[in-house]
C-alpha cells in the first residue's frame, strides 16, 4: 500500500500535472501550426516558385546501369525544407507568445514593486524625524 501512496503523491505533484498539461497543449499547438503551414504557407511558397510544391522538391542521383525495376536513389530535400519552414513558424509563434507573457509579467511586477505614495501624515512625520536628527 505504501508504493501506491507514493505513486499518488508523485502523480499529483504540481510539476507533473503542469508538465502533462504542457504536453497536451503543445500537441494541440503543433497540429494548429502544421495545418497553418500546410494550408497557408506552403501554397504561398508554391505560388512564388511557379506552382511547385516544396515537398516535391528532390534530386535524383544519376546512377548508371540500374537493374530493371529499380529506381535511382532520390534526395528529398523538399521535405527537409518543409520541416524547416514548420520549425521557423513554430519557433516564431512561441517567441511571440513568450514575449507577450513577459510583457504582461513585467507590467504586473512593476505595479507590485512601485509602492504608492505614502500619506501626508507619514511624510510630515518623516520630515519631523529628519529635522530632529539634524539638531
Amino acid at each position: 500500500m505504501g508504493m501506491l501512496k507514493e505513486f499518488k503523491e508523485f502523480a499529483m505533484r504540481g510539476s507533473v500535472v503542469d508538465l502533462a498539461v504542457g504536453v497536451v497543449i503543445g500537441a494541440a499547438f503543433g497540429k494548429i501550426t502544421t495545418t497553418f503551414v500546410s494550408a497557408i504557407i506552403t501554397p504561398i511558397v508554391g505560388y512564388l516558385t511557379g506552382g511547385v510544391d516544396v515537398k516535391d522538391w528532390a534530386y535524383t542521383l544519376p546512377v548508371p546501369e540500374l537493374a530493371e525495376g529499380m529506381k535511382a536513389p532520390t534526395l528529398a530535400y523538399g521535405e527537409l525544407l518543409q520541416v524547416l519552414i514548420d520549425f521557423i513558424i513554430i519557433a516564431f509563434a512561441i517567441f511571440m507568445a513568450i514575449k507577450a507573457m513577459n510583457s504582461l509579467t513585467k507590467t504586473t511586477n512593476e505595479a507590485e514593486e512601485s509602492p504608492a505614495e505614502p500619506p501626508e501624515d507619514i511624510l510630515l512625520l518623516r520630515e519631523i524625524r529628519d529635522s530632529l536628527k539634524k539638531s
